[in-house]
């Protein structure tokens, strides 16, 4: 399977497969899933704790990293897909309808280049010195 000739639908329905054929599905209650998402987020997380801030090109070459953190990425969309399964939601919807509401929070003028959380945004000048700090 590949990103360029894979489907969300083929990803939902490799989950779902995978979940029935243990008849597992007794067991995915929202919250439960919740939970495991949180946990394997934090997995992903330990992988870059106390990590000094290396160059990404570096990371990537990183061979055994790179494929661990595809197993905590594969085990978080797992999780996130049996989720918008479990509670009916259309991923690709939700996905532009967030994407939407971000591009509102955080436009392109007020946002390029800073990382400022969007309710401080609006209010945010950036610092000038004074003469005595020059």
């Amino acid at each position: 399977m590949k990103d360029e000739t894979t489907t969300v639908a083929a990803l939902r329905e490799k989950v779902a497969a995978f979940i029935a054929e243990r008849e597992w599905e007794q067991f995915h209650h929202p919250k439960d899933l919740a939970i495991s998402i949180s946990l394997e987020a934090a997995e992903l997380l330990e992988h870059f704790q106390w990590d000094e801030k290396r160059p990404v090109d570096v990371v990537r070459r990183d061979a055994r990293l790179i494929e661990e953190v595809s197993d905590e990425i594969s085990d978080l969309l797992h999780y996130l897909l049996n989720l918008a399964n479990v509670l009916g939601i259309d991923v690709s919807d939700a996905f532009a309808k967030k994407t939407a509401k971000n591009a509102e929070k955080y436009p392109v003028h007020a946002a390029k280049g800073k990382a400022i959380k969007y309710d401080r945004l609006r209010n945010h000048q950036e610092p000038t010195l004074t003469d005595d700090e020059l």
